[in-house]
């Protein structure tokens, strides 16, 4: 009987608590806003990806995205690429690249179903970004606004996408441009805006 006193309090403080009107709130307050957590992604204006080389390659650098109205600027500073070649560029479906081979960021971005195409082809990829050119040195510069993406908008967001960087280049071909091996892939993640 002892023991049943306890478990008594117990039950009743649950019931208690369960039910109060505060506490019920306070629950209420804690679940999910959707319009709290769309305004919060529509805040995100800036991504970036860090690559780094797969097994075997010497590929690397940094993607940096900026969401400027319907447009996306699109700025790679890449190392380690094959001297005086280009390389194909693309956002993959997936943000991992937990494989030595880079094939876990699965295949190009492609969430309205489009032919594979370059980016003067309007209806491409959603990762379609075309090629990066490489000086004497293996370094590329590239630069690229498109419209057929968002950094975390609701128009095909890339954020948590991978971007892969190829060891051919990308002729546009079907289904995904003869582009190559994967050499280098990074996760696009949100950009510290003050850097």
């Amino acid at each position: 009987m002892k023991t049943l006193k306890p478990l008594a309090v117990i039950a009743a403080v649950s019931t208690f608590c369960l039910t109060s009107t505060s506490f019920v709130r306070g629950l209420r307050g804690a679940e999910h806003d959707d319009k709290a957590h769309g305004e919060a992604w529509a805040a995100v204006k800036q991504a970036v990806a860090v690559l780094h080389a797969t097994a075997g390659n010497k590929c690397h650098g940094t993607v940096r995205f900026t969401q400027d109205g319907d447009s996306v600027k699109v700025v790679a500073d890449i190392e380690g690429l094959a001297p005086g070649q280009k390389h194909a560029f693309h956002i993959h479906e997936f943000g991992d690249c937990s494989s030595a081979d880079g094939m876990n960021a699965g295949g190009h971005y492609n969430p309205e179903k489009h032919q594979h195409g370059l980016p003067e082809t309007e209806n491409r990829h959603a990762g379609d970004l075309g090629n990066l050119q490489a000086d004497n040195d293996g370094k590329a510069h590239y630069e690229i606004t498109v419209r057929n993406i968002s950094v975390a908008g609701m128009k095909n967001p890339i954020i948590g996408r991978g971007v892969i960087v190829h060891a051919k280049v990308d002729d546009g071909g079907q289904p995904v441009g003869n582009a190559g091996a994967r050499i280098a892939c990074g996760v696009i993640g949100v950009a510290n805006p003050g850097k």
